[in-house]
């Protein structure tokens, strides 16, 4: 297991290096948000490729991860197209100063794929371990997947049409899935990772990997999800009466 984590610590430096080279052609760091999706379908591939079993467990979680993280690349381009750089990328631009190209690098690039490593962790483990047949408890992880990976998908779909109409711009989306959270697309990605490691919990010896979904769940919730959006609209009068109505993450009925 070591050694095939250190296969995919390299593969994921030089994706890192790779992403890094284009962000700096491009002149925008917003680029690591299209990579995000990528990373974990490279660590998915190399644990295969290198160490993998063929069964039918491991290559639907390979199925799964690479069916996720190729939507979630393809989107984010799509939507980043003509527009400039993510603001939050912008004011590290402007908060690092002469230390911007290494910072850059270790705090954007890097630390993001030892981070796909960590939430991979299950995805690896399945890839590399066999279990037994296909049973219960995978039809169960794959039905949370697809309702989270719908979730996420819809609600990606939804902005997306809210934010092409030239009518809402400067408005705040509170229709659709928006109606019932505030943050639809980051409860689908949690819900779906958590599907995942239902699907991986057949197979002996994977309870420790808990630390992957943990993981995604405390970093949208905690640190670069939902408190940074929340934060960014916190002075918006609109946004401040959708948070009184709105779920905060769960999706529920809005409140009168």
């Amino acid at each position: 297991m070591l050694q095939l984590f250190l296969y995919q610590a390299l593969i994921i430096f030089f994706y890192a290096i790779v992403w890094f080279s284009f962000a700096l052609a491009k002149g925008r760091n917003d680029v690591a948000d299209i990579a995000w999706g990528g990373g974990f379908v490279c660590a998915a591939l190399t644990a295969y490729i290198v160490q993998g079993v063929n069964e039918g467990r491991a290559l639907l979680i390979l199925a799964l991860v690479t069916t996720w993280g190729l939507r979630l690349m393809l989107h984010i381009g799509w939507r980043n197209r003509g527009k400039p750089e993510d603001h939050r990328y912008k004011a590290w631009r402007e908060e690092w100063g002469e230390s911007f190209l290494l910072r850059t690098f270790l705090q954007v690039f890097l630390l993001q794929g030892f981070l796909v490593l960590i939430i991979s962790l299950p995805v690896t483990w399945v890839l590399t371990h066999n279990g037994p047949p296909i049973n219960i408890l995978d039809t169960v992880g794959v039905c949370i997947w697809i309702f989270g990976f719908s979730f996420e998908a819809i609600g990606d779909f939804q902005l997306l049409q809210f934010k092409s109409k030239p009518a809402n711009k400067g408005k705040i989306i509170t229709s659709g899935l928006w109606r019932y959270t505030r943050h639809p697309t980051y409860f689908g990605e949690v819900t779906l990772w958590w599907g995942l490691f239902i699907i991986c919990l057949s197979v002996p010896g994977v309870l420790w990997t808990i630390v992957g979904p943990v993981t995604i769940t405390y970093l949208i919730l905690k640190v670069s999800g939902t408190p940074m959006l929340e934060k960014r609209y916190a002075d918006n009068p609109q946004y401040a009466k959708y948070i009184q109505s709105t779920s905060a993450f769960f999706p529920l009925l809005p409140k009168k």
